[in-house]
């Protein structure tokens, strides 16, 4: 644990008026937030790292800007699909019927039959091994009426899973200028499929699907060119570019990695594969305090002890970049001084760990009991208030104390 610091502000005028402290506070969050970007590099057009365990963006370009998903957007077709079979609506051993329309539709298929009926289970691997644009009609056609109406599924389970970057026109990633998604949106969706549907998430890792005696090899470049890589999906149309949802685990920590608009297939093996390996090699956990650890104290007023150690309640632990493993710094903001009575266990404020352009907030808490002064302490302080300035009264403020910077 790194030294307490406490602050210039607070040493220097304590019971400054509220302007001064508001000021102060804003030009240090400003200098504590003053770090580069992680020191990465991708000719993709779109990109987003996301740690699997927390959910947390290692790295953003373009991350949150909707645009053209092609068949990575079939994850959405999939993952409605795995939700009804969880909740028994639909069984694997379903039969759906192949409509005209499913049969004419051209790009990638699984080369499904009219007038035939294909499983479940079959139309899946179809869709996310062979990335076939008519077994997504398929699905979607048995499952809503029409393409149309389970586009309007879709559009609905994304405003419930929280893809508020994404609108669905169609169940397979054809152009249209109402169909698009974002990396970041992708990356939750797949961090969804990955949690929610164990069971049927492992067929994004199987090599080849045979339908009609047609043998299609998976088209993932991560799966047989970055060990631990177990999924998802590829896309590409004139209008995207080359992308790929990809997913791998090592050592029990996995990573998804989403990239889309490259210039070919070359170039989405070589960047799919050298940003998982970003990833994993370029960012590393760190715990900066464990729970129970006191970070810094606050100042108390009319208390009989002059401050309260804080204390925070879970684990402080960041994923960082190596390079930027020694700009991390860590800030206890309050509002203070606080009045006594204050009772253990109360929440003060928060802890501010900067890193990355970025802040995470925890909890800070009273590690012990600090009871009000008695009479003659009141007095005390009365007296002390008196012999004050007027433009010396204490008042609340909030008070920004350094947590220290924090080498990991």
């Amino acid at each position: 644990m790194s030294d307490q610091v406490i602050s210039a502000r607070r040493a220097c005028a304590l019971f400054e008026a509220k302007v001064c402290a508001a000021a102060f506070c804003l030009a240090l969050l400003l200098v504590e937030r003053a770090v580069a970007a992680p020191p990465i590099n991708t000719p993709a057009e779109f990109a987003v790292i996301l740690d699997y365990e927390t959910g947390e963006v290692l790295f953003d370009k373009n991350g949150e800007t909707p645009t053209a998903p092609a068949s990575m957007s079939k994850l959405m077709t999939v993952a409605i699909a795995f939700e009804m079979l969880e909740a028994g609506e639909l069984s694997l051993d379903d039969a759906f019927s192949v409509s005209e329309k499913a049969w004419r539709k051209g790009g990638s298929k699984m080369w499904v039959r009219v007038d035939t009926r294909i499983k479940v289970r079959d139309l899946l691997r179809g869709v996310i091994i062979q990335s076939g644009n008519d077994a997504c009609i398929v699905l979607a056609e048995n499952i809503a009426g029409s393409e149309e109406e389970f586009a309007k599924l879709m559009n609905r389970k994304a405003r419930e899973w929280g893809l508020d970057d994404s609108t669905f026109a169609n169940a397979t990633g054809w152009p249209d200028p109402e169909h698009k998604m974002s990396m970041r949106d992708l990356a939750t969706l797949a961090r969804k499929i990955i949690h929610d549907y164990p069971e049927y998430y492992e067929i994004f890792a199987e090599r080849d699907f045979t339908w009609e005696k047609i043998e299609q090899s998976n088209r993932n470049p991560l799966l047989d060119g970055f060990d631990g890589a177990d999924g998802l999906k590829t896309g590409h149309t004139d209008e995207s570019g080359y992308g790929v949802v990809g997913s791998a685990v090592r050592d029990g920590v996995r990573r998804i990695v989403v990239v889309n608009g490259l210039g070919d297939e070359a170039e989405r093996l070589k960047e799919s594969r050298r940003l998982m390996g970003v990833a994993f090699n370029d960012f590393v956990e760190r715990r900066l305090f464990d729970a129970e650890d006191s970070v810094g104290a606050a100042q108390v007023f009319g208390g009989e002890a002059p401050a309260t150690p804080l204390v925070v309640a879970e684990d402080v632990e960041i994923i960082v970049h190596r390079a930027q493993a020694r700009e991390v710094k860590a800030m206890v903001v309050y509002n203070g001084p606080i009045a006594a009575p204050i009772r253990k266990g109360a929440q003060l404020g928060v802890l501010q760990v900067t890193f990355d352009d970025s802040t995470k907030t925890y909890p800070v808490f009273a590690s012990e009991n600090v009871r009000e002064v008695g009479f003659f302490g009141k007095v005390a302080l009365g007296a002390k208030k008196l012999l004050l300035k007027p433009e010396k009264t204490p008042e609340a403020e909030e008070e920004p104390q350094s947590a220290g910077k924090i080498g990991v």
